[in-house]
């Protein structure tokens, strides 16, 4: 018996009967971008481009400063011309007080050594005690990490060194001795690691290492933020109506980078010029300096200072330790 056709039904996209078909009837719609948000969007694309440009270009256009040791030949005159620049009223200090010079040279040893020997005494104990120490090393030239280890605190004492002064030149020494530090380390350390490295040494601060730093190493730009002296010329140089905490002081002198060892120097300069007691402030050529700092006097629970050493000669030793109370 033949089998009868099936008839076969058209499916028409306008009609389906089953869901699949009224699902794949539905038309897409696609939203068409606006006009004005897109010009607005492209506007602010251009801008930040243009002003990316702009900052890269004046980047450029100001290049950095590399600040030299300040004891290179003209460095200090291109610290004070920049110092000018940057600051007018620190200008107005220039213009009154004479240059710094930052010309003494000592291997770091021999000035670490010479420091811990003035600790905390007149310029005169300090220079008589200093003499018969570079006896005792048969001269300048001695004075290295092995004759110091060699030295008891018998013949320290002997000499007019405490016992505790004795304790920090042999700490010193050892570290020498085992590698810690050495001359060449501490002459390529920057600054953040030689800071480091420096207070790991029984009897040496941050003021001291600051002071190192400055006036042994010459480096053009060292804040001692915790000196009094340093704070009180901000806060008389600015008019501030308090005294800037450390916190504060590093926004405060930003602008004197990277020649803020010069800046402090005119600002214990300043100080002194208002008749600031030695008590008060590091000062300048010819003046008494303060004690150390508050800090360092707890740390290593030293006597009271004595009448302290003019700012020139602590020059000529490299550098101070001296700073006022905190």
């Amino acid at each position: 018996m033949p089998l009868r056709p099936r008839k076969i039904r058209k499916l028409s996209p306008d009609n389906g009967t089953n869901a699949d078909t009224t699902s794949s009837s539905q038309q897409l719609v696609i939203a068409k971008p606006d006009p004005a948000k897109t010009s607005a969007a492209a506007a602010t694309t251009t801008k930040y481009a243009k002003s990316k440009t702009n900052q890269q270009q004046l980047a450029l256009a100001v290049p950095r400063i590399i600040a030299r040791p300040l004891s290179s030949n003209g460095e200090v005159e291109i610290a004070i011309r920049h110092l000018r620049n940057a600051d007018p009223l620190l200008a107005s200090l220039i213009d009154i007080h004479p240059p710094p010079t930052f010309d003494s040279f000592h291997t770091p040893f021999l000035a670490l050594t010479r420091s811990i020997l003035y600790q905390q005494l007149a310029f005169k104990a300090g220079t008589s005690i200093y003499t018969r120490f570079i006896a005792l090393c048969n001269g300048e030239a001695g004075v290295v990490p092995e004759t110091v280890l060699a030295l008891t605190p018998q013949q320290l004492r002997q000499i007019g060194v405490s016992g505790r002064k004795a304790s920090y030149l042999h700490d010193l020494a050892r570290k020498y001795q085992n590698g810690i530090l050495s001359d060449s380390a501490i002459v390529n350390m920057d600054d953040k690691s030689l800071f480091t490295m420096l207070t790991m040494v029984n009897g040496i601060g941050s003021w001291s290492v600051h002071m190192f730093m400055i006036f042994s190493l010459h480096r053009p730009d060292v804040l001692p933020i915790n000196n009094l002296g340093v704070r009180k010329g901000v806060q008389l140089l600015y008019s501030l109506e308090e005294l800037p905490r450390p916190s504060q002081m590093d926004q405060l002198c930003e602008k004197w980078r990277p020649y803020r060892s010069v800046a402090s120097w005119y600002l214990w300069r300043f100080v002194e010029s208002k008749g600031a007691p030695s008590s008060a402030a590091a000062v300048a050529v010819g003046a008494a300096l303060p004690p150390p700092q508050q800090d360092e006097q707890q740390q290593h629970q030293q006597q009271q200072p004595q009448l302290l050493d003019p700012l020139n000669s602590l020059i000529n030793i490299g550098y101070s330790y001296y700073d006022i109370n905190s």
